[in-house]
């Protein structure tokens, strides 16, 4: 298992698995739309993304977006997105992967890393705690749709 940051040069692995992880989360197939979302986070550094690859397959990846803490003044790092193929889970990429995030966000300097998975999400939610990351039950998460 290799980890590593993606460029656009492994654009077309990652627009594979950036399909199936939206329809993972009951989002319509969309390659066309995926590879255009990546390539603009790649190409304009709006995102930094790492890939899990073996054998030259691509197997798994996280998304991080830069943002920052008003309250602390200093640079906080969301995951956004963490998704493994069904055929690599419980092989260690989402392990290595979140290591990766890790080690990427303690480069930069970053008070914290932060993310959220759905409630149902069990298998996630005990990869994070095995890594560290708590349940932060002591403040709301709101949402305004606005399409």
């Amino acid at each position: 298992m290799k980890i590593s940051r993606a460029r656009l040069s492994d654009l077309e692995g990652l627009v594979e698995l950036f399909n199936s992880y939206r329809m993972f989360y009951h989002q319509m197939t969309d390659k066309l739309g995926a590879r255009q979302f990546l390539e603009d986070r790649l190409s304009h550094d709006e995102s930094v993304i790492f890939v899990a690859t073996q054998d030259d397959e691509y197997v798994g990846f996280t998304q991080l977006y830069p943002s920052f803490s008003s309250v602390y003044m200093e640079r906080i790092w969301k995951l956004n997105d963490l998704y493994v193929t069904s055929g690599a889970r419980n092989r260690g990429a989402g392990q290595m992967l979140l290591e990766a995030a890790k080690k990427h966000a303690e480069q930069t300097n970053a008070k914290s890393l932060i993310l959220e998975t759905d409630s149902d999400n069990m298998q996630a939610q005990a990869l994070y705690e095995r890594n560290g990351y708590k349940k932060d039950d002591s403040v709301y998460h709101y949402t305004l749709k606005l399409k």
